[in-house]
């Protein structure tokens, strides 16, 4: 093995993409961000889309600056999950990317119940219930041209790594996000699609994280400015999977909870067996594939995605103020915990608009539950985080609970980690100590399960995650008492 590995990790957020140049060696991990750009649905015609040919040549612009800084040994890309490109015959994409915030999917959820039955999808797939999940994305384009035509379904992840190889496949973390896996056979649900009239063609093979998809195609090759021989390697492509290898933590599955924080938050605990309860189908947990064979078993709460378009609701308003860092410290001298709103609510799923903004929304949400309405900007920041907490709160002690164990520390990773109220307001809300960092846990997930791809002394998840520690320091938040956190949950139940 060489012994400074250095690899390019692509890192793709729902608002913004990463291209990291990460180098094991030393007895250390580390990443440097060479690359970011701007992400973001786009609307055309009523529909939502992902600018996916803007995101492949991003992704080679910041590959191209690994490159052009150093040697490249390998390349690994992970996403957010469940989104899809259709590729024809001829393997090119068929139409535009949907965003699962399209409205396309609104009622197909429960129509989809309705024909199997809720316990019978859940024992299957051991999936939370979201309305844009792939498969419902999928029973939506039915009858629709480029379905009918469709050869192959690859995810995000996938038809990235398509593009840099001409390798089909989809690897099994983001597989098992889609509804369409199931989670005990570790394998297509393909009794599933044929009940529902989706195509089961168009599944392509499945391969496990670490496995290597290939190597660069000459024309990419050239393009890059490196050999055709470099590798890509299939990391756990669901950021979350990737991030939960970068999660620092000690001792064995359960002992830890995690928030991968970001967009979306991600609330749960690393587990060895799924958990496919007729408990953990009604508190809606979801049951998904982690790297080496674990389960991220865990609640998909909104996450800071109703603070940033709050901030841009702000923004298009010119108000005065209304930025992120002085918001924030105006939010930590409010009274706590005077207004709470179910940070899940569906409402709350969509993008902000002039007619309909975000802080809007959460007034009216505040005026329905009798809570005291937020009016400054202020105060409508130190709602979202008051409420992400006591949602942190109850999925915790609800995953504890239904698995049967007793994490004794919580950490924070991802965009959130370095939101010192909300982490704050986490260990208070859930009565642990809080460990926030790295910042970039998904990257080095990412780096990490490439670098045992490619050689690294690295046998095993805590072998990682020792890495990590010995790599990069995590901030400490101890709970504090003297809130009712228990009240302030019971008043959104």
């Amino acid at each position: 093995m060489n012994p400074h590995l250095r690899v390019a990790a692509v890192d793709l957020g729902a608002t913004s993409g990463r291209v990291m140049s990460g180098r094991i060696g030393g007895g250390r991990v580390e990443i440097d961000q060479l690359h970011r750009f701007p992400n973001g649905a786009v609307r055309v015609r009523g529909s939502l889309f992902w600018d996916v040919l803007d995101i492949h040549r991003e992704v080679l612009t910041g590959i191209r600056e690994v490159a052009r800084t150093g040697p490249l040994h390998g390349i690994g890309i992970d996403s957010w999950a469940i989104d899809h490109g259709l590729l024809d015959h001829d393997g090119q994409l068929l139409g535009q990317v949907f965003s699962h915030r399209d409205a396309r999917v609104e009622g197909i959820a429960e129509k989809v119940v309705a024909q199997i039955g809720a316990a019978t999808l859940y024992g299957t797939t051991g999936i939370q219930q979201l309305p844009f999940n792939t498969i419902y994305q999928l029973v939506a384009a039915r009858g629709t041209t480029a379905l009918d035509a469709a050869e192959t379904m690859l995810l995000l992840p996938d038809l990235l790594g398509y593009w840099l190889t001409g390798a089909i496949g989809a690897e099994r973390t983001n597989a098992s996000t889609t509804q369409l896996y199931d989670v005990r056979q570790g394998a297509w649900a393909v009794d599933l699609c044929r009940e529902l009239g989706i195509p089961e063609g168009v599944l392509p093979p499945l391969r496990d994280p670490g496995s290597l998809l290939g190597t660069l195609l000459p024309d990419v090759a050239d393009e890059l400015g490196v050999t055709a021989d470099v590798p890509v390697v299939a990391v756990g492509s669901h950021d979350t999977a990737s991030a939960v290898v970068g999660v620092p933590a000690t001792g064995s599955s359960g002992d830890f909870a995690y928030i991968s924080s970001g967009t979306w938050s991600l609330v749960g605990l690393e587990l060895d067996q799924p958990v496919l309860t007729e408990e953990a189908r009604l508190a809606d947990f979801t049951n998904e594939v982690g790297v080496d064979g674990t389960i991220r078993f865990l609640k998909n709460v909104m996450g800071l995605w109703v603070l940033s378009e709050s901030l841009r609701s702000w923004s298009e308003r010119r108000y005065q103020g209304a930025e992120l860092r002085s918001l924030l410290a105006a939010a930590a001298e409010l009274e706590p915990l005077r207004t709470v709103v179910d940070i899940n609510d569906p409402r709350l799923l969509f993008p902000s608009t002039s007619a309909d903004p975000m802080p809007e929304r959460i007034a009216a949400l505040a005026t329905e539950s009798d809570e005291a309405i937020p009016r400054s900007p202020a105060a409508i920041t130190r709602c979202i985080l008051d409420s992400l907490a006591v949602a942190y709160r109850r999925h915790v002690r609800t995953a504890a609970a239904l698995a049967g164990t007793s994490p004794e520390v919580v950490h924070v990773v991802g965009g959130g980690s370095q939101n010192e109220l909300l982490c704050q307001l986490t260990a208070d809300a859930c009565g642990l100590p809080v460990l926030a960092g790295p910042v970039e846990a998904a990257a080095l997930g990412n780096v990490l399960v490439q670098g045992r791809a490619l050689g690294a002394d690295l046998p095993d998840l805590p072998a990682m995650r020792d890495l990590v520690r010995r790599s990069y320091d995590v901030r400490r938040f101890e709970p504090r008492d003297g809130l009712d956190w228990a009240a302030a949950e019971a008043r959104i139940s």
